[in-house]
């Protein structure tokens, strides 16, 4: 298998991780049980890996990681709307 092949398909399954989670919470509008600091973290982590992938210029790395920044920035949001306020 070629080996931009393989990055794109672990990419892919990497980045989707988290849909059935923000299909959830945008369903329920509810985030109760959501760890704002492994949003965090998860947000910290997957920005770095586009940074390497561009300094590497993989593609693979980039446009993956990319799709899974834009995921948890969207559960970034519904973090922030959907939370109940003490």
């Amino acid at each position: 298998m070629d080996e931009n092949v393989l990055g794109i398909v672990a990419g892919v399954f990497t980045s989707f991780s988290m849909i059935p989670q923000l299909i959830k919470v945008i369903r329920e509008k509810n985030v109760e049980d959501l760890s704002l600091v492994m949003i965090l973290v998860l947000i910290t982590g997957v920005s770095l890996w586009v940074w390497y992938g561009i300094i590497r210029d993989e593609l693979p790395i980039i446009i993956s990681n990319a799709f899974a920044v834009l995921v948890n920035l969207t559960l970034l949001v519904c973090y922030f709307l959907f939370r109940k306020k003490s």
